[in-house]
């Protein structure tokens, strides 16, 4: 016989109400005798629970053919405590209704009531999904309350049988608002608890502390003492009595008391040892701040992620490899946690990066840029602890305002377009990611209101605006300067960063006549030529500030045509002072520690060497104001969908290319028509959808024929998109003034073709299977007329391995 390909895509970290992590995945022959123990373990009343009435343990034989399925009709998947099974879920498929399958939840008594109920039904259900399954049947005892709670509680639609000693449930497990909206709370409350130990720990351990000054081992240690941590510090050294000025001992298990935190900085060979140490000992999170793993190749990768498994089984949070530590200025916390020799000011901006090295050179130009920071947390190679739930982390912190992240890769996209969207409009998001200005990248940083810069100076730039200052309310720049060249540099930055310098109304250029002296220039920039003193710069200001079509200023200063700066910058911080709503930037070209003179306890002016900064700064942050301010769109219920015609056909559907009778028929599923048409005279276009490895379904939308394959121009976002995404799609394209009648004639029916893409997009978040799909050509018809499909290309994956995604 043969054995049925394993589902490594089921293989899934997770976390339970309380915290602890855990690692699921689908059950396996060699699990025979995890099972039996497993079993061996439950009480009377567990197995009463489990059997419906009072029995006796099964046969170790029979226990032993649990651990045998097909992956497909039959699915068992475990949650892992270090080596044993804290739960179990299992589906069998009804023979007679293929799409329902009977299913079973048996959790171990020193693990019930900490939620691994609920963890296994979200991923039973995901599983059962992208097995064509919609339906799971469970008999409850009527006084297995936490059970039935897990069902009442999930979201899912439910239909309950009439009370009495059994009570038999079916759970429609399709993706419903309520079910998406109630796990993303769990999950939320989940991340945050199970990094509690890692960010406001109560003990540290540092193992491979150094008594050398400036080894890594040994600076780990020093940083915590003097970052002034309240709690334990133990450094472990089997041949070190005393290190930095802290007991050392010689290894975890002789310490006085489990520690929230390690810090791992050891060889990489003896890393697993290390941590599985740690496991025994009860440690709550590992930092592994050595080298050697995913960068060294394939070995390495493997490592390193079989190294995250098991801390996740062991409940125990990772950060890193090849990471260089974790930061947290809060007063709760205090914890410098790094072998940076730099270390943070307390401020409000947090960050997350993935490179290690990058880290230092991170911190030490925030700390000359004099940008404090809430918290820094180094991930590496992130094979556990992520962007994702460092979001999580500071989203609820009231000492973050600002977040920062420097991402390489998505480990999970569609958990951070929707993580980000629900703090971006609280706090700005600022993110750089490496490589070309990607359409899919910009495209899922856009629909979540991510900041997207294109480096590390711009990043930083960003944030030292939003650190100190409001975004702009709008896009209108007054310009202020004492020398021309800077102001028109500054006026076309401005303008390459969707910034205008309107002209000043009459009111507050009279008030600039009478203010400044006769020879100076009051249009925009106001030019106060190169006499110009602190009180002309105050009064410049205040004006400016004080019009209401003036949403944001900038000043610029040139040190060498005029004497006492520190002067200025204080006019320039008490014109800032009276109008906080506006943000105000400085551009000191050329002069030393203008920074400091800025500073006046809370009120900051932020100050760039160029003007140029400055400009593509307040763009940023005004592009992120407009998106802050303007309505949300939703994801709409479009009338004429059956989707469960349509997972039947994709249960009954091969992998690969799917036939263009089925494809057609899949898409009628879905609302949309698709019959042969001859070429008219009116436009055609096309709309794709393709599986990205990193981001998920990606659709594009664009005109056949020059416009695509010549200039390039092509929308694209991630789904799901919401009626306000579809609406820019289809308007974003430069050639847009064909579509709606702006280049003359009638235009064609944009509704109908918003409809279109938003009916692609409810059809791939339901059916995970479609890897591509490309529909072309699409018949733009007249206001009123519709679009025609006239031909459709698909493909599935393979469905057996799961195909869903999380």
């Amino acid at each position: 016989m043969t054995t049925p390909p394993y589902p490594e895509d089921l293989e899934r970290p997770g976390l339970v109400r309380t915290g602890r992590s855990t690692f699921v995945r689908p059950i396996r022959p060699q699990d025979a005798d995890r099972l039996v123990a497993f079993v061996g373990s439950l009480s009377r009343a567990t197995l009463a629970y489990r059997s419906l009435g009072p029995v006796v343990r099964a046969r170790d034989d029979v226990i032993r053919r649990g651990a045998h399925v097909d992956y497909l009709n039959e699915l068992a998947l475990v949650a892992l405590a270090g080596d044993e099974i804290a739960g179990l879920v299992r589906y069998v498929r009804d023979p007679e209704e293929p799409e329902h399958a009977e299913v079973t939840f048996t959790i171990r008594d020193d693990h019930q009531s900490e939620g691994f109920g609920r963890l296994l039904l979200e991923h039973i259900a995901a599983a059962a999904r992208a097995r064509g399954i919609r339906v799971l049947k469970a008999d409850v005892l009527a006084d297995n309350t936490r059970m039935i709670n897990v069902f009442l509680g999930s979201g899912y639609r439910i239909e309950a049988g009439p009370p009495g000693q059994i009570i038999h449930f079916e759970i429609a497990i399709d993706p419903q608002a309520q079910a998406v909206a109630r796990a993303e709370r769990r999950e939320h409350t989940a991340v945050r608890r199970s990094l509690r130990p890692l960010l406001e720990p109560r003990s540290v351990a540092v193992i491979g502390a150094n008594r050398t000054p400036l080894t890594i081992g040994h600076e780990i240690v020093a940083n915590l003492l003097r970052g002034g941590f309240g709690g334990s510090v133990f450094p472990i050294n089997p041949r070190a009595e005393q290190i930095a000025g802290a007991r050392a001992y010689p290894s975890v298990r002789d310490l006085p008391e489990p520690p929230d935190l390690a810090l791992v900085a050891v060889r990489a060979e003896a890393v697993p040892d290390v941590v599985r140490e740690c496991a025994d000992v009860g440690v709550k999170a590992v930092v592994v701040v050595s080298t050697g793993f995913g960068e060294t190749g394939v070995e390495g990768r493997a490592a390193e992620l079989e190294l995250a498994r098991f801390a996740r089984a062991s409940g125990m949070r990772l950060v890193g490899p090849n990471c260089m530590g974790v930061v947290n200025t809060t007063p709760a916390a205090r914890l410098a946690a790094t072998f940076s020799p730099a270390l943070p000011t307390p401020g409000r901006v947090a960050m997350s990066s993935q490179s290690g090295p990058l880290g230092l050179a991170v911190l030490d130009f925030a700390r000359r840029l004099r940008l404090g920071f809430s918290g820094f947390v180094s991930v590496g190679h992130a094979v556990d602890v992520s962007t994702n739930d460092l979001l999580q982390w500071w989203e609820e912190d009231p000492g973050t305002s600002v977040i920062l992240l420097h991402v390489e890769t998505f480990g999970n996209p569609r958990r951070f377009a929707r993580v980000a969207r629900r703090i971006a409009p609280r706090k700005p998001i600022v993110a750089v990611h490496p490589g070309h200005a990607d359409s899919a990248v910009s495209s899922l940083f856009a629909q979540s209101g991510v900041i997207r810069t294109r480096s590390l100076q711009e990043l930083f730039d960003v944030a030292l605006l939003l650190a100190h200052q409001p975004p702009p309310p709008g896009n209108r720049v007054a310009v202020i300067t004492n020398a021309g060249g800077p102001a028109a540099l500054t006026v076309g930055a401005c303008a390459a960063s969707g910034l205008c310098v309107p002209a000043l109304g009459e009111r507050t250029r009279q008030t600039l006549r009478s203010a400044l002296a006769s020879h100076a220039d009051v249009s925009n920039p106001i030019d106060l030529t190169p006499t110009a003193t602190a009180a002309h710069y105050r009064q410049a200001l205040d004006a400016v500030l004080a019009d209401d079509d003036i949403d944001a200023a900038v000043v610029l200063f040139m040190p060498p045509l005029a004497d006492k700066p520190d002067e200025v910058a204080s006019a320039i911080l008490d014109a800032a002072a009276t109008r906080p709503d506006k943000p105000v930037l400085a551009s000191f070209l050329g002069g030393a520690g203008v920074a400091d003179l800025l500073h006046r306890g809370d009120l900051v002016v932020p100050t760039y060497t160029f003007p140029e900064a400055a400009a593509t700064s307040l763009g940023h942050a005004a592009a992120y104001q407009a998106w802050r301010s303007t309505p949300a769109g939703v994801v709409p219920d479009l009338p004429g969908i059956d989707a469960e015609r349509a997972r039947s056909l994709i249960a009954s559907s091969a992998a690969g290319p799917v036939p263009a009778a089925v494809a057609a028929e899949l898409l009628a599923s879905y609302g949309i028509a698709v019959r042969d048409s001859e070429p008219g005279p009116g436009l055609d276009a096309f709309v794709t959808v393709r599986a990205d490895p990193v981001f998920g379904p990606v659709v594009a939308f664009g005109l056949t024929g020059d416009y695509a394959d010549l200039m390039e121009d092509v929308a694209h976002r991630v789904t799901p998109l919401s009626d306000r995404d579809a609406r820019e799609m289809v308007r974003s394209l430069r050639a847009a003034p064909l579509l709606d009648g702006r280049a003359g004639g009638p235009g064609v029916d944009l509704a109908a073709l918003e409809e279109t893409v938003l009916r692609i997009s409810a059809m791939v978040e339901d059916l995970p299977e479609i890897e591509a799909l490309e529909l072309r050509p699409v018949r733009l018809l007249p206001p009123g007329d519709g679009a025609a499909v006239a031909h459709a290309t698909m493909r599935l994956a393979d469905n057996t391995k799961g195909g869903g995604r999380s």
